[in-house]
């Protein structure tokens, strides 16, 4: 039986793991379509093998649910829902230019930035409750998502960027 939050600030992380529950199938389900408009074949790379993982953070977070004897259940995120479709227009604006690569950077990024703010707030939270086991999953995840900008942030630097400054003009 799933025991009820004590206190405002365990309501609140009950609420946050509803919502990146949500975010993570979100995110999974929406990256083939972003893989599929990448050109360049190491941020296609990137994207898929960061599609793998989000697939792993769906499970890392129903593990959280157990951690805290509730049943997986995701809560709609306006937030993540409002940079997925910024995300898909995006795509329609740029993709058909040679700064189509850069553009999916920049959107990748935006989910990339909120899901370690979210994990970093989360993991603050546990450390507060006291919950080690939560802070240590909270951490790697946090710790993963950073990596995951950090890539798209050195294949922007490696080239991406240039080409999107050398080529032609949306229309």
């Amino acid at each position: 039986m799933a025991k009820a939050p004590a206190t405002p600030l365990q309501a609140m992380f009950s609420h946050a793991l509803k919502d990146m529950y949500y975010a993570e199938n979100k995110i999974y389900k929406s990256l083939p379509k972003v893989i599929r408009a990448a050109r360049s074949p190491q941020l296609k790379a990137a994207l898929s093998s960061h599609h793998k993982q989000t697939g792993q953070h769906i499970k890392a977070v129903a593990r959280l649910f157990a951690e805290l004897g509730q049943k997986p259940k995701a809560q709609k995120c306006d937030a993540i829902d409002g940079i997925l479709k910024e995300t898909d227009s995006i795509i329609r604006m740029f993709g058909k230019t040679s700064g189509c690569d850069a553009a999916i950077v920049f959107a990748c990024q935006a989910v990339e930035h909120y899901e370690v703010t979210r994990y970093g707030t989360m993991r603050r939270w546990a450390i507060t409750m006291g919950n080690r086991r939560l802070e240590n999953a909270l951490t790697a995840l946090r710790d993963q998502e950073g990596d995951a900008d950090q890539k798209l942030t050195d294949l922007a630097i490696s080239g991406l960027n240039s080409i999107a400054d050398e080529g032609e003009e949306a229309a």
